[in-house]
């Protein structure tokens, strides 16, 4: 009867081991998987900001070759860099292109700005144009620099 329970004894000791290595493989296999799709994530993540910093490039640019109007490149590239996550490391590096943007970011554009009135539009076509006449040259020199951009020049 001891050599019985030795042997049950034996086979539940067996059977335990098995399966507590069985789970443990499975948690590894768990945590890999979880690794590997915060790579992918990150990968991910990595590339979409790159594609933004590279519109944000490809607008500075126009906006020196003069494709691209002043309050429109300045609008799009602070939204950019918001996108990003990185307007508040870059809004001291480029102060005239985020003292632009303060003074157009409320302006409504496309439907919105036609159900203004003839006042009211003229009241904020005057404020852009003021913001745009004194700090021009100061935002053209920060879209040289934007055209070129380096996230590594930042650290």
């Amino acid at each position: 009867m001891t050599t019985a329970l030795i042997v049950i004894g034996f086979f539940v000791i067996v059977a335990l081991t098995t399966y507590a290595t069985y789970l443990l493989l499975r948690v590894r296999k768990q945590n890999q998987a979880r690794v590997q799709q915060q790579q992918q994530q990150a990968a991910a993540a990595k590339a979409k900001s790159e594609e933004l910093l590279d519109s944000i490039r490809y607008i500075a640019a126009a906006m020196l070759e003069e494709r691209c109007e002043i309050s429109e490149g300045v609008m799009r590239i602070a939204k950019l860099f918001n996108l990003v996550g990185m307007s508040e490391l870059v809004s001291e590096k480029y102060p005239a292109t985020f003292k632009h943007f303060e003074v157009i970011k409320e302006h409504p554009i496309k439907e919105q700005r036609k159900t203004l009135s003839k006042q009211q539009r003229m009241k904020l076509d005057f404020s852009r144009m003021k913001s745009e006449a004194e700090l021009e040259a100061k935002i053209l020199e920060e879209a040289k620099q934007l055209s070129e951009f380096d996230p590594a020049s930042l650290h």
